[in-house]
């Protein structure tokens, strides 16, 4: 078996990940496909251990960091690639064993952009916010329907999380506004349940801001206006020291806070921005801008006085995307280059 696979000459491979059955395409360095397999989980692992160093592509999606970090523990040069960059590749009608020989394809073109492969530590950061953000949704859909249930009742509460919590013990204490007995029992059980997802909202919060302490990088990109803990650590575990991008523009282009682009004919065309890449990274980052833009106009330096001119010009949501758009290229400097941002600003 080892010497078949020394003979094949595989310079790349493409893996079309799945749960229990993985197709796996070979090519030569010149293009030939020769290897067309399925392999189940342990057989896949089996066999990549034998084949000599090759370049592996693999899509970005569910489990691919996984495998990434394996098959690079295992001598071979792992790259992820975007779906919408490998769906050109494909030929014909779609199945497995296409998507293979299109993966193969795709890693194997000289100018191919590749996703970079995040380590566990920065999963597991990952994680963490996506555990906040599912609590903080759960809470805001609770505080939402008991706000309409009051309201079928007569009792309408102001907007806002923070009245919600005031107002609710009051609305319990009064014995006077009619509420059923039934009714007062529900609303203090959906009170109960906004107050423990608070708490545990509260300890998550607090275990990304004890994340943020220990990381050098993030203590660096809060001193970036509009960066907090949130959009520090998140950006971070995203990206890592930058090393993907050869800019800052590429770096705000993957959050998607550039403009999409449909020019043809020496006419360029640009409109509303791309929404690219990761939801929630890019509504932190645009919600630390919009706090900028708030406070924009009592501050004297240069970049505040840029904003507040961007938003007389321009209409707040524009003014707070090119807010972001900025504060991400020089997130992306900070990263690659070292140094805080007011460092930055002084030797300017």
């Amino acid at each position: 078996m080892n010497q078949t696979i020394q003979q094949l000459r595989i310079a790349y491979l493409g893996v079309d990940l799945a749960k229990h059955v993985f197709h796996v395409c070979g090519l030569t360095r010149h293009g030939k496909v020769v290897l067309e397999k399925k392999f189940t989980r342990a057989r896949l692992e089996r066999f990549t251990a034998q084949l000599p160093p090759c370049r592996v592509g693999l899509e970005a999606c569910g489990s691919a960091h996984h495998w990434a970090r394996l098959l690079m523990g295992q001598g071979h040069d792992a790259r992820l690639i975007s779906p919408s960059f490998v769906k050109p590749f494909v030929k014909s009608n779609k199945n497995d064993a296409r998507d293979a020989e299109a993966i193969a394809e795709a890693v194997s073109r000289p100018n191919m952009r590749f996703v970079p492969v995040r380590s566990e530590a920065s999963q597991a950061v990952q994680l963490l916010h996506r555990m906040r953000e599912r609590i903080v949704k759960s809470r805001t859909r609770t505080i939402t329907q008991l706000r309409s249930m009051l309201s079928e009742f007569g009792v309408v509460l102001p907007l806002g999380a923070n009245q919600f919590r005031k107002r609710v013990p009051e609305i319990l204490e009064d014995g006077e506004n009619g509420l059923l007995p039934a009714v007062r029992e529900l609303l203090a059980d959906g009170y109960a349940e906004v107050l423990g997802l608070d708490a545990r909202a509260a300890q998550y919060q607090a275990r990304i801001e004890a994340h943020v302490a220990s990381d050098e990088r993030c203590r660096r990109l809060k001193t970036i206006p509009g960066f907090g803990d949130l959009c520090a650590s998140a950006l971070v575990a995203k990206f890592g020291d930058g090393e993907g991008f050869r800019s800052g523009r590429e770096m705000a282009a993957c959050v998607g806070v550039v403009p999409k682009q449909y020019s043809t004919g020496g006419k360029p065309k640009l409109g509303p921005i791309s929404k690219r890449g990761d939801v929630y990274l890019r509504t932190l980052v645009i919600q630390g801008a919009q706090a900028v833009l708030r406070f924009a106009g009592d501050q004297e330096d240069d970049c505040s006085r840029w904003a507040c001119g961007i938003q007389q010009r321009h209409h707040r949501n524009v003014a707070a995307v090119a807010v972001a758009n900025k504060n991400l290229r020089i997130a992306w400097a900070l990263l690659r280059h070292g140094g805080t941002y007011r460092e930055e600003v002084s030797m300017a």
